[in-house]
């Protein structure tokens, strides 16, 4: 047993990852997944297929259409995900084409087109949502669930796992862009108007995150318990991400409680500054690189974890900053075509600081949460944001040219008078949505993903499993979670702890 265990402690050890391009090209998979479900509803309806199709339909397409092609780009796919990425967008490229021509106006061609754009770049959106928010939020749940069980298989690339030290995995930039969607749609980051002083809020805050202390010491104790292999270089002896997520998000109210929530790009910047000058001037850096002696009481034992909040606080305070921008009400498509500029200018800034700062400073370390990892994770997630933003462009341009509107988690028309039949028709359809569903219960998605994670690897042997039962395996544990969350869905089942 402790031989076994210490194979799958070194499976997970001493990795490098891989290059900033190969990360976001993934970028551009679960963007073009959704352009090519949203176009496959289009053609069923043009069709004369009626919408929306019966729950358990629409729970196998979602996770056809979605999870499936995310589990098989990290595992048999990764290879030859470039090749997959330019296969979907020729395809879906030549069904827009198709549909444009079967449903575009009946006028000259260069008028037609004219027109159409014209008319298009002036439409209006329902301005009480923003789906791509969400839908970032959402993928980089389901990315972190399917990463946490696919990293103890052989078929996942072990580039893509997370680093020892230094070095772009692509479960790197997971960890960091699951503070950064908490922090997009935290209260400050929304305008949302909360009653009581500053202090009461802060209190409020500090009682909410019971929930993750509370399964942070469930995992502590279940994994001590278990004999389950542990990375003790990722955090520490005792320390695991939940008791992260806990800290940052108390720490961050303070700070949105002090200062302007308009200047969390000043508090991100000085954070992560005076981090990395920290880093820099004291013995910080070598006694985490090298912390052999675990013997020293608590924060010994857990430097990593530790040390590494103040840059995961950063990047939560960044997050503030990008939500407040991208939640701001919007109504024309215009607008929102200046926000995908903004966030791609943004990610293009912030890549090149992250250049800059690799060729002065040092390279990028997850471990330590150093200031370039916190400009590659609020970089990449930029450039995430603008690309699932474009898709949802796209899918409100093939809403318009054809006439059907009903493909969930996407922006509606915004009609001036909206028949009840029309408003409910919607609120249907988005009850049938897989990403609606995992929104619903982010955390409780989590939480089994950690559960089924556990049960899993006691019942498989995850280390000597072939390619194929190891995606089967992916897909069967996907689907569980995925038909959990959905249930609760349509039974309208929000589960909150606090």
């Amino acid at each position: 047993m402790s031989s076994q265990k210490e194979l799958k402690e070194a499976f997970v050890s001493n990795l490098n990852g891989t290059s900033l391009g190969e990360v976001a090209l993934g970028s551009f998979l679960a963007p073009l997944c959704l352009i090519s479900r949203g176009l496959f509803l289009i053609l069923y309806h043009l069709g004369r297929g009626a919408l929306p199709l019966p729950w358990i339909a629409h729970l196998v397409l979602d996770f056809s259409m979605i999870i499936l092609p995310l589990v098989l780009s990290c595992t048999v796919l990764s290879d030859i995900l470039h090749l997959v990425i330019l296969g979907l967008a020729v395809v879906s490229g030549a069904v827009l084409c198709y549909i444009y021509r079967t449903k575009r106006p009946t006028r000259p061609r260069a008028t037609s087109m004219d027109t159409v754009a014209k008319s298009f770049f002036q439409s209006h959106v329902q301005c009480d949502q923003v789906p791509f928010v969400t839908i970032f939020r959402v993928l980089v749940n389901v990315k972190t669930a399917i990463s946490i069980l696919a990293v103890d298989f052989s078929v996942f690339p072990r580039r893509y796992a997370k680093t020892e030290t230094y070095g772009t995995g692509v479960m790197d930039f997971g960890v960091g862009a699951y503070v950064l969607a908490n922090a997009l749609v935290c209260p400050e980051a929304r305008r949302k108007e909360v009653s009581g002083s500053k202090l009461s809020q802060v209190i409020k805050q500090l009682v909410s995150v019971w929930p993750l202390v509370i399964l942070g010491l469930a995992r502590l104790v279940s994994v001590k318990m278990s004999g389950y292999h542990e990375h003790v270089s990722e955090y520490g002896v005792h320390w695991n991400f939940f008791f992260t997520l806990a800290i940052v998000r108390v720490v961050a109210s303070v700070l949105l409680a002090l200062f302007p929530v308009n200047r969390s790009w000043l508090l991100a910047l000085l954070i992560g500054g005076l981090y990395q000058v920290t880093l820099e001037m004291s013995g910080l850096k070598y006694s985490i690189i090298h912390n052999n002696d675990r013997t020293g009481g608590f924060l010994q034992a857990n430097m990593e974890g530790v040390s590494s909040v103040v840059g995961y606080i950063a990047i939560y305070m960044a997050g503030v900053q990008i939500g407040l921008y991208v939640m701001r009400p919007r109504t024309q498509v215009k607008e929102w075509i200046r926000v995908i500029w903004n966030l791609l200018l943004g990610s293009a800034v912030l890549y090149t600081a992250l250049i800059l700062c690799q060729a002065s400073v040092e390279p990028v370390s997850r471990r330590m949460a150093n200031l370039p990892f916190c400009l590659w994770t609020i970089a990449q997630s930029m450039f995430f944001l603008s690309c699932l933003a474009t898709a949802d462009v796209i899918l409100f341009f093939m809403k318009t040219v054809s006439g059907c509107v009903l493909v969930s988690s996407s922006w509606y028309p915004c009609r001036k008078e909206a028949s009840v039949s029309e408003e409910k028709m919607e609120k249907k359809v988005e009850g049938l949505c897989l990403i609606q569903a995992v929104n619903r219960n982010q955390l409780l998605f989590f939480m089994l993903a950690n559960l089924l994670t556990g049960i899993t690897n006691v019942l498989v042997d995850t280390f000597n499993s072939s390619d194929y039962i190891s995606v089967c395996v992916l897909l069967s544990y996907m689907f569980i979670n995925s038909f959990a969350i959905y249930i609760l869905h349509l039974m309208k089942i929000t589960v909150k702890f606090w």
